[in-house]
């Protein structure tokens, strides 16, 4: 089978892709509107983009009559945002804020979330995540009916029960990921596999 995407909608398109690029690692990203109110929402179009500078992106969806959601307003605007790790302990009160509400309510406080000062940016993290990532942003790129931003890590919050040796523990970290529709995935069986060598 063989399914052109500019033969079928834009909708049937997005099934395929959820469907195919899994698991996606989930950012549970922290904003500020224009009165200080903490916007807080998770995205599963999200990955890393580089290591020297440290650099993650998240890409946020347009509502249906082509506005900007809160989070991506938000971030344009202050050019500074906070990404957290969606883990087996936290998920629950992260799904919570992905309900409709109005701008100017903060899903933090609907879902029981705390907000804790930033170190080097002015948005603040969230207690509950194991896992902090303080991003500036360093480009803003409009793609179709998305927003993607691209962030410099300036900082990492990590929780020390989950900091071993300068790695992180994922047994103890518990991450989660999203799949198609509304499933979640939890870390199953892993393997290890050296990387191969040339040798001629």
């Amino acid at each position: 089978m063989y399914i052109r995407t500019d033969e079928q909608s834009a909708y049937d398109n997005y099934r395929l892709l959820i469907g195919s690029v899994v698991p996606r690692p989930i950012a549970f990203v922290t904003s500020l509107d224009e009165e200080g109110v903490v916007n807080a929402a998770p995205f599963s179009f999200f990955n890393i983009v580089n290591d020297d500078p440290a650099m993650v992106m998240f890409s946020c969806v347009r509502k249906p009559d082509g506005e900007m959601k809160d989070t991506a307003r938000n971030v344009a605007r202050l050019k500074e945002f906070v990404v957290h790790v969606v883990d087996e302990d936290n998920i629950t009160a992260i799904h919570h804020t992905s309900i409709n509400a109005p701008s100017g309510i903060s899903e933090l406080e609907l879902a029981g979330l705390t907000a804790v000062p930033g170190q080097r940016v002015t948005v603040p993290r969230v207690r509950e995540c194991k896992i902090a990532m303080e991003c500036r942003l360093v480009q803003h790129v409009e793609l179709g009916h998305c927003d993607m931003f691209i962030g410099e890590v300036l900082g990492f919050y990590i929780e020390d029960e989950v900091y071993e040796n300068g790695r992180i523990n994922i047994g103890r970290l518990k991450p989660l990921s999203r799949l198609a529709g509304a499933a979640y995935a939890e870390v199953g069986k892993t393997f290890d596999m050296e990387r191969p060598r040339f040798e001629p």
